[in-house]
């Protein structure tokens, strides 16, 4: 089965104005699946082919029709965001090009999309494509220097969090370095949502210890979902397994216990549990079961 990844997810703190956008992965064996556009999404089902089928697409101009279909109301809304992912994994100079050209057009507002739908929600994921062609120009490391750079001045958005994900050039590395080095909560808060974008496998041990003691990193009990986040999207049998140990702890040592916490009735703990079954279709002990 084929691993398949779409672009960024979460809210960046500290970021200035932001769309939700997503990360997709549909399981390969290795990896689980992963997706907060789809609930259960698996190959063999409608939504897990046809989501697979879109991002085995190869030309550009194949992928530049579904974005003006989208536009036009004839597309699922989804799919915009989930071809535009798609065409920054081709970095060619004309589909960079033509991504500029669509986001100078959004932000003229000269671009019209379906009602009730903001075609604003597609810029990040237009940078993303920019950013992608950047790469390949210029390499990964000095990209990585560039976007670590913008992240510490706060000026960033998601297509740079989703980016910084999948460099290499040591930027997971970079990422820890700085996330353990900052002394002030949004800085801390700042590097561990970008951290967890990552699906670098070193991190599941910095990760899972965040989860289990958020206040041993300095980091508020509020924000120890993020840590969690990064080991769901890392997706590995090692990293689900660290998750659960973390969360086993974390209980031991009611470090989520605070009622303010809690949301819809159920502890963080229940919630941050949820997310699993939510965002993979599996609870964690299916995944240990089925992951290598």
């Amino acid at each position: 089965m084929m691993r398949i990844v779409c672009a960024v997810a979460l809210l960046v703190s500290g970021a200035t104005a932001l769309h939700a956008q997503a990360q997709v992965r549909l399981e390969d064996g290795r990896r689980g699946t992963y997706s907060e556009l789809h609930e259960g999404l698996r190959l063999g089902a409608a939504s897990g082919d046809s989501v697979a089928a879109l991002l085995k697409v190869t030309r550009p101009l194949v992928l530049w029709r579904r974005v003006r279909a989208v536009l036009a109301d004839k597309a699922p809304w989804n799919d915009a965001v989930l071809v535009l992912t798609r065409l920054a994994q081709l970095p060619k100079s004309a589909v960079s090009d033509s991504a500029a050209k669509l986001l100078k057009r959004i932000e003229a507002g000269t671009v019209q999309a379906p009602p009730a739908r903001d075609p604003n929600d597609l810029t990040e994921s237009l940078k993303t494509v920019v950013l992608a062609s950047r790469r390949a120009a210029i390499g990964d490391a000095k990209l990585r220097d560039e976007l670590l750079a913008r992240a510490g001045t706060g000026r960033y958005g998601l297509s740079e969090a989703w980016t910084l994900g999948q460099l290499g050039a040591g930027t997971a590395d970079s990422l820890a370095a700085r996330f353990l080095a900052a002394t002030s909560e949004g800085d801390k808060v700042r590097w561990l949502t970008l951290l967890s974008f990552s699906t670098d496998t070193a991190l599941v041990p910095l990760l899972a210890r965040v989860h289990a003691a958020p206040d041993s990193f300095a980091v508020p009990p509020r924000y120890g979902g993020r840590a969690s986040d990064g080991l769901i999207w890392i997706g590995t049998r090692a990293a689900y397994k660290a998750l659960g140990e973390a969360r086993a702890v974390a209980k031991l040592r009611n470090v989520y216990a605070d009622p303010a916490l809690a949301r819809g009735g159920y502890d963080f703990l229940a919630n941050d549990s949820s997310a699993v079954i939510s965002r993979t279709g599996r609870w964690i002990p299916e995944w240990l079961e089925r992951l290598r």
